[in-house]
């Protein structure tokens, strides 16, 4: 989320989906949630739900795309102009819809080789819904799944809500698929090394005799710093991927550092320090005049990526005189989509 899409304060989950359509000209595209729809299912078929944020597939879809993030709230119109030039900085759409597609197709060509599954899609926020998927799911006859978030680490805040989303449309469809839940995959090899990976690309955009003066950020999105108070395991769990990725790269402590990003704009204190107060710390306490900028907690580049690294705090390495390289996210790596897979049809033995 960027800091004009985070709500404000926390509500309670509401188990029905918000009123979506504010006017004809609001309404997206419906895309399937089917992956590979003509495939059969058999008794013996797992559906496979795969999760994501969401996002607009066209500036008109704005107000929209907020109003679901907002629980039907109201934008303020700075606020929609402000997050409508973010998505026209990068293109005038989210690319995350594609990604994840793309993502998932990769990893059903994967799963399709070690048994019977049926890939669905559904997005928080946007179309298709995660409440169209277990709609598509019901209809289909599927009766066991996997669900998973394409986020490796999990937060009451991210994956959790994404797995109420799952219950309540089971609740509001009438229907019954027993779910095995995937709550995170942060330190599986796969992920691991395909990011230390990308350490090596951003590395490497350096001369070789300049390389051992480049400092690596990693980052990852920020939430309220109450959650972690609340007992919230995501800020140790992305401290672990982080530490291992740093290892598997050959990174010194001295090499690299950790701080988030995309920090909502309500007015408690969220998790720090922010990427763009960061880079001008590293510059004045400690020389730092090269960066490689990678954000371990997104496995696909879209706004957070797109606009906040590759804009908001580019120009802000620019005005201090750094360099800062940004490596492209996982995206169809197939490390990462091998790992995916791996996940799936291990947490699929416990159906």
């Amino acid at each position: 989320m960027t800091k004009a899409e985070t709500p404000a304060t926390e509500t309670a989950v509401n188990p029905y989906p918000p009123v979506r359509i504010v006017n004809d000209s609001y309404a997206p595209s419906i895309p399937s949630t089917r992956i590979n729809p003509g495939k059969a299912v058999t008794d013996g078929t797992i559906g496979v739900l795969f999760m994501a944020y969401g996002g607009p597939e066209t500036l008109e879809e704005m107000p929209g795309y907020l109003a679901d993030i907002r629980s039907g709230r109201p934008t303020y119109a700075e606020v929609l102009e402000e997050i409508s030039g973010n998505y026209e900085a990068i293109g005038g759409k989210s690319p995350l819809p594609e990604f994840t597609r793309a993502q998932v197709e990769a990893t059903m060509a994967k799963l399709d080789e070690v048994g019977d599954y049926r890939a669905y899609i559904g997005m928080r926020h946007w179309s298709p819904w995660i409440e169209d998927a277990v709609r598509d799911m019901l209809d289909d006859g599927i009766r066991r799944a996997v669900a998973i978030v394409l986020a490796p680490q999990y937060s009451k805040l991210s994956v959790e809500k994404y797995q109420k989303k799952i219950k309540a449309a089971l609740e509001m469809f009438h229907g019954q698929i027993e779910f095995a839940f995937v709550n995170q995959y942060h330190t599986e090899p796969g992920y691991i090394t395909a990011m230390a990976d990308r350490v090596r690309m951003g590395l490497a955009e350096f001369p070789e005799d300049q390389r051992g003066d480049v400092h690596v950020v990693l980052s990852a999105h920020s939430l309220p710093v109450r959650v972690i108070r609340e007992g919230d395991p995501y800020a140790d769990q992305l401290m672990e991927s982080a530490r291992l990725i740093a290892a598997q790269a050959g990174l010194s402590e001295e090499q690299w550092s950790w701080c988030y990003q995309s920090e909502g704009r309500s007015p408690e204190p969220w998790l720090g320090p922010q990427l763009e107060d960061w880079l001008p710390q590293l510059h004045a306490e400690r020389g730092i005049d090269k960066v490689v900028s990678i954000a371990i907690g997104f496995v696909s580049d879209h706004v957070e990526i797109l606009f906040d690294i590759d804009i908001e705090a580019q120009k802000v390495a620019q005005e201090l005189g750094m360099r800062l390289v940004r490596p492209p996210a996982l995206n169809t790596d197939p490390l990462f989509i091998g790992t995916v897979a791996s996940v799936v049809h291990n947490k699929a033995q416990e159906l």
